[in-house]
């Protein structure tokens, strides 16, 4: 069977899990043919740990043209995933997206139609349901442990090492990512949308900048030039970091892009802490929140239903001894059960690898559904995109009205 061939748009640190498996681990099945990106540099570095270096492209047309592509994978920055997803569509190339699939609800329905009418189908990588503890919670409510699920509590925290990381690059910026309802949330909204097995309707939500953004009097334009650096908590030496050093430092001349802006800066518009009350399609009612200032790094999430109730914690970075993946099932009126899990390694809770099996490695039977396509990318993005027109109006939105 002809390998497939590969072409890769957009070379920041997400890139390096799918160059890597397409030149080593499928390496019998897929080809590298192409990378692109605007820095040529980080191109440049890439190839350079490559056995056989490939094309370099600053233009992804050309690389498509030039190469004889039959797969684009895309890795570049939040608000360029339209354009590319929809170049490779109208080409009758297959498309592999990153999260979230684009933005905005404009970008959403362009991206719909042209998928209505290519030969391929989007895919939009959603690796957060390949994590063992995930799968094990969508396993349980499909067997109906607590039967129709009426409601769930979401909590996601990221602590002031991660979540600082979202106010330093060019996520800060709404135009560029969407805000954290769009971003980070895909990937909440789309865990909850997967285990719930419904859509998204109605979405009320709040947030604010309340801890990053203009806070301190004390704050330059970026770590590297800054007058406080012996004082600030959140100093980021890049050049210490020998990934985001070769990344991001040393080739800051091709794009002027800097990968330790303050986190202080006023120009930083998007929300660090936000709310939101979703309705869904079958009657289930969610109450979600995230905060990018916490004290430590993980998730908790409960469903409550007809028959009990399933709660689990995933501690992700927490600064005491931990006991790792916790998931309780309380059957009605019933003792609690502590839930076996059997946790992976891995970026991603070990839910990186698996995906990437179900990406490159064709016929795999998977019960759980997680191979997540357009339909799924929208309603997690529609999702935060509602949230963030909820927080702009005070009012609630319809997905349905974000569709027409």
């Amino acid at each position: 069977m002809a390998k497939q061939k590969i072409a890769i748009v957009g070379t920041g640190s997400r890139a390096a899990m799918y160059v890597s498996a397409v030149t080593q681990r499928y390496s019998d099945s897929a080809e590298l043919v192409g990378l692109c990106d605007v820095n040529l540099g980080r191109v440049a570095l890439y190839n350079s740990k490559l056995a056989a270096p490939v094309a370099a492209f600053t233009d992804a047309d050309t690389m498509l043209d030039q190469t004889g592509a039959d797969t684009l994978i895309v890795t570049s920055k939040d608000v360029t995933h339209d354009q590319f997803i929809l170049n490779g569509l109208q080409r009758g190339l297959r498309v592999i997206t990153e999260k979230p699939m684009t933005i905005d609800a404009a970008r959403c329905r362009a991206i719909l139609a042209a998928e209505a009418a290519a030969p391929q189908k989007l895919r939009v990588t959603f690796n957060y349901r390949y994590a063992p503890h995930a799968t094990q919670i969508k396993a349980l409510l499909m067997s109906g442990a607590i039967g129709k699920i009426l409601s769930a509590d979401f909590n996601y925290y990221l602590d002031t090492y991660h979540g600082a990381d979202y106010f330093r690059r060019w996520h800060r910026r709404k135009e560029n990512s969407g805000g954290l309802a769009v971003h980070k949330a895909t990937h909440h909204f789309d865990l909850l949308n997967w285990w719930l097995a419904q859509d998204p309707v109605q979405v009320f939500a709040t947030g604010s900048l309340a801890f990053y953004g203009p806070k301190r009097a004390e704050r330059g334009e970026r770590c590297a030039t800054c007058a406080h650096t012996a004082t600030c908590e959140f100093f980021l030496d890049v050049s210490a970091n020998a990934n985001l050093n070769q990344l991001y430092r040393e080739n800051e001349q091709h794009d002027g892009y800097y990968r330790d802006r303050c986190v202080f800066d006023p120009e930083i518009d998007i929300e660090d802490n936000i709310s939101a009350n979703i309705t869904y399609s079958a009657g289930a009612r969610v109450s979600y929140s995230l905060l990018a200032f916490a004290a430590y790094e993980g998730f908790r999430v409960a469903f409550n239903g007809t028959h009990g109730r399933l709660e689990a914690f995933i501690p992700d970075n927490v600064p005491w001894q931990s006991k790792g993946v916790e998931i309780w099932l309380t059957p009605t009126r019933k003792p609690r059960q502590i839930v076996e899990i059997e946790e992976a390694k891995g970026s991603h809770w070990g839910g990186d690898d698996v995906m990437l099996d179900d990406i490159f490695i064709s016929g795999r039977m998977d019960p759980y559904h997680r191979m997540a396509g357009s339909h799924a990318g929208a309603m997690s993005i529609l999702t935060g995109i509602a949230a963030n027109e909820s927080m702009r109006t005070q009012s609630p939105i319809s997905i349905a009205a974000l569709l027409n």
